[in-house]
């Protein structure tokens, strides 16, 4: 069987017929499956089967291998020299392209279970849809080694889709084309894209990913591909063909009676396939015009074609030509390279530095990228050197990485833009935020109990220190507050007080401020005529909080000394 691309739809009733047969035979050698919508009369609606137009199909119904599996004689399951000769043992399916399958059932059984989503059926599509990754040709972590690329969908043979992803995904700023193992095209990749492998990327070309987003947009809605409706459904919704889920169901057949591991690489491509980028369309032959030389018809007298006119003394000048830019040397896309929240306190440096990944538009590292980190945003933070802007190139690993941002005094949220390339440039945002000054813990600095009379002013001050991560905490606000007792205390309206400005009793002191080395001294405080032990809270930006006691008591009254008695006279002798 010549695997053929593009023919789908306009192969007719021989294709249809041959992969009817295929499904026949693989059926009858196990039990039969349920009925599909497709085959059955009135079951087989274009609408109800998942997809309106070319355009809402993952795939955008771009081309796909159309060889069926090798037919096995239900008595001798050993016929085919891809199944097993015994056993459940699983036939013909590269390693890591088998291993991302099943985990992706794993994976999706465990969000959701409703659906059963088999493996098998991952392993049918991606059978059709890349021969499994073109026979495992994928690197250590599952990441196709050459990118596979379907057609450009321009509406000439294959649905008209307009570039959604600026070429990021395809390398095609004009069509979008279907990408990677799994054929996403890039509009349905930014719905449904997911990381598989937890490399904190969504790739439509690494296997674990795609296998991931393939089973999540099949158990779309409320399908149960236990049933063949849904399972019809879900197939008809990748790619809408019914000779298309014919090719699918017959090698989910073979499939579920069993298949083996081979290594990534060596895996059966469909015949005629090459190491190309991926399925195209057959070009349509171009007649011979007569006389050319080919095996059109000669003229009469043995004459092998029309006599060729003589060139023109001077040679037409050609006009000059721009040479397009080959992939490896065009940006395809921009991405982030791993960096995390952009958040830091006021006047600390950002834990995190932006770093972006430049990738040409095969997909490889793109080197000497220039790369511009612009800060925008009502806050002072900057980068190094008080820098508002700075430009770097990426290295050979693709990457460029930005100075160390700093937060200045000013709290609130910021924006830093990253533009890379020049004649159609790649931009990516990252969203930031500087927050106050905070302390997570905040003490006495002394243990001597703070006592006064009434009408009178503690004679010792108050002194805490504040520190964060237990390093002093500098310029953190600190809200000083006489409170009642009770689980939920109150400003109390008695007791201690302090004085503002005008000298006027306040019983809470706002904006408070700890020194360089965290330590805060309050202002004086005044006792009333109010005798007891009051409580004085402290609290910190960041929630951190003290408790002290002060004490108003009444001095102690000095002792009374009785008046001194006289000795009575001693008697004469």
């Amino acid at each position: 069987m010549a695997a053929q691309f593009g023919r789908r739809l306009r192969r007719g009733a021989t294709t249809t017929a041959v992969a009817a047969a295929a499904v026949a035979a693989l059926s009858a050698s196990q039990a039969a499956p349920a009925a599909s919508p497709a085959d059955t009369p009135g079951g087989g609606d274009q609408k109800t089967a998942g997809a309106e137009s070319g355009d809402s199909a993952a795939t955008g119904n771009s081309p796909y291998y159309t060889d069926l599996p090798p037919l096995v004689t239900p008595d001798k399951p050993g016929a085919s020299s891809n199944l097993p000769m015994t056993g459940t043992a699983e036939s013909g399916i590269p390693a890591s392209i088998l291993a991302a399958y099943k985990q992706a059932e794993q994976t999706v059984a465990g969000t959701d279970a409703a659906c059963r989503l088999p493996w098998q059926l991952l392993a049918a599509i991606g059978k059709v849809e890349s021969g499994q990754a073109r026979g495992g040709r994928v690197d250590a972590n599952g990441t196709t080694l050459s990118p596979i690329l379907g057609p450009a969908l321009n509406g000439q043979g294959f649905a008209l889709i307009k570039d959604t992803d600026g070429g990021a995904y395809d390398g095609d700023a004009t069509h979008d084309r279907a990408v990677g193992p799994m054929q996403f095209i890039p509009s349905t990749w930014a719905t449904w894209g997911q990381d598989g492998n937890a490399d904190g990327r969504k790739d439509p070309n690494n296997i674990h990913d795609a296998a991931l987003a393939a089973g999540r947009y099949l158990c779309a809605g409320t399908r149960d591909l236990a049933l063949a409706a849904d399972l019809d459904r879900a197939v008809l919704s990748y790619n809408h063909s019914r000779e298309y889920l014919r090719t699918v169901r017959s090698w989910f057949a073979y499939y579920q009676r069993g298949t083996h591991e081979v290594p990534d690489g060596t895996g059966a491509l469909p015949d005629g396939s090459s190491s190309g980028s991926g399925p195209s369309p057959s070009p349509t032959p171009t007649p011979t015009p007569p006389g050319s030389g080919g095996t059109g018809p000669s003229k009469p007298g043995g004459g092998s074609g029309s006599p060729k006119p003589k060139p023109p003394t001077t040679p037409p000048t050609k006009p000059p030509t721009t040479p397009k830019p080959t992939p490896d040397k065009t940006l395809g896309s921009l991405e982030n390279a791993g960096t995390g929240p952009l958040n830091a306190m006021a006047g600390e440096v950002f834990a995190e530095r932006i770093s972006v990944r430049a990738r040409n538009a095969l997909g490889a590292p793109f080197a000497k990228v220039p790369v511009t980190f612009t800060i925008t945003g009502d806050t002072d933070t900057r980068f190094a050197g008080g820098r508002t802007t700075v430009k770097v190139a990426t290295g050979a690993d693709g990457t460029a990485t930005a100075p160390e941002l700093k937060a200045g005094e000013k709290t609130g949220e910021f924006k830093v833009t990253v533009t890379a390339g020049t004649g159609k440039p790649r931009v990516l945002t990252y969203a930031a935020g500087v927050t106050a000054r905070q302390a997570d813990k905040i003490v006495r600095t002394g243990d001597k109990a703070f006592v006064a009379a009434p009408g009178t002013k503690f004679v010792d001050a108050v002194e805490v220190r504040a520190t964060y991560k237990d390093a002093a905490a500098d310029g953190v606000a600190v809200t000083a507050t006489m409170i009642t007792d009770g689980e939920k205390p109150v400003e109390n309206g008695k007791g201690p007080y302090f004085k503002d400005a005008d000298g006027k009793t306040v019983r809470t002191l706002a904006n408070l401020r700890t020194g360089p080395d965290g330590l805060l001294e309050l202002p004086e405080i005044y006792a009333d005529d109010a005798v007891g032990t009051y409580r004085l809270r402290l609290t910190t930006e960041g929630g951190a909080t003290v408790v002290i006691e002060l004490t108003v008591e009444a001095a102690p009254t000095a002792p009374t000394t009785p008046p001194a008695t006289t000795a009575p006279p001693a008697p004469a002798a």
